[in-house]
């Protein structure tokens, strides 16, 4: 999940693409406002029904709006540029460059996440218990292939053959690593 501070630079870079210095003055009076707002929400408890968020979430991304705004705006009053233009703010694009790198690190992490899920659900785990003459057979064929008797197991259930009359069976094999 963003921060409230990725929240509010993210919200500041897109609605202030193109925005002239006067109109970023009233994004800092407006959040100032905004902020006190929900400050005073966040105190009397509650959900915001606008935005279905807790009022302390709410409160924090407003103080980190107001915050960012007044720093789009004193850089744009320092680099004497007439409108605001995200890709020209240094600070600005390594900020968005970051959260672009951490939601696809997000993002990937899930993928693969449900990838793994997908082969859990795949997977078969069985606890098996054989008599005494079948477990002999797969403990010899075990030491001599130099594997262990649940490794024995599984090469011969992945070569299990199902006939279309229903027949189990697996061809001959010589259990290896």
């Amino acid at each position: 999940m963003w921060s409230a501070e990725d929240v509010a630079r993210d919200s500041v870079r897109r609605q202030g693409d193109g925005l002239p210095l006067t109109a970023v003055g009233e994004r800092v009076a407006e959040a100032a406002v905004r902020e006190q707002e929900a400050a005073e929400r966040a105190l009397v408890g509650g959900t915001f029904s606008e935005y279905e968020a807790e009022p302390e979430r709410v409160a924090g991304i407003w103080a980190a709006k107001h915050v960012e705004w007044r720093r789009v705006r004193d850089l744009m009053a320092q680099c004497s540029w007439s409108r605001y233009e995200p890709d020209r703010d240094v600070q600005g694009s390594e900020w968005a460059r970051s959260r672009a790198e951490r939601r696809q690190a997000v993002l990937s992490g899930h993928a693969a996440d449900l990838v793994r899920r997908q082969d859990e659900r795949d997977e078969l785990r069985a606890e098996l218990w054989l008599s005494a003459g079948p477990s002999r057979l797969i403990r010899v064929a075990a030491d001599r292939a130099d594997l262990r008797p649940v490794e024995v197991l599984a090469q011969l259930a992945e070569r299990v053959v199902v006939g279309e009359d229903g027949r189990v069976s697996v061809p001959p094999f010589s259990p290896s690593r």
